[in-house]
């Protein structure tokens, strides 16, 4: 008998995602197990999986509220270049700001992705890379199980 998709369970899944104009963004071709009822999955591809089994596949389009957010230009800030390592560069990110940073009010659990270095400073944006961009999500399910009670406690398949 075929295991349908409900909470709380197990989904092995690929996927192709895509910006809204078609451009490649990531990419399973092996499948990846989520937990389904937890916090793996975004609410909207849950709502598309939800009673389904092994074999569905979707194209779903999301609109930033439903995906990472919109784009947040508060999450943008400044710091001084003596703060971070001697190769900083574009790209490489952060946890959190550094100690001694002079922008208040800033989340200290965000991911910063430093945008720009300077001689004198850094640039940090704390928003999710893709905040602000409509999402086009083509998913398979390859496999429906149980969740272990580990899984269920923690609200994750958990690799981190």
């Amino acid at each position: 008998m075929m295991m349908t998709i409900h909470k709380p369970c197990v989904v092995a899944l690929t996927w192709k995602l895509s910006d809204a104009q078609g451009a490649d963004i990531d990419e399973l071709t092996e499948p990846v197990e989520f937990f389904y009822g937890g916090d793996d999955l975004l609410t909207k591809v849950e709502e598309a999986l939800e009673g389904q089994s092994t074999g569905f596949e979707a194209h779903l389009h999301l609109e930033p509220e439903h995906a990472f957010g919109d784009y947040d230009s508060e999450l943008v800030c400044f710091e001084n270049r003596s703060l971070f390592p001697d190769g900083v560069e574009p790209d490489m990110r952060f946890e959190g700001l550094p100690e001694g940073h002079a922008t208040p009010d800033m989340p200290a659990d965000a991911i910063y992705t430093v945008t720009e270095v300077y001689p004198t400073h850094v640039v940090l944006d704390g928003n999710h890379p893709l905040a602000g961009m409509a999402l086009r999500l083509h998913l398979k399910v390859l496999d429906v199980r149980e969740a272990s009670d580990e899984e269920v406690e923690a609200g994750s398949v958990g690799a981190g």
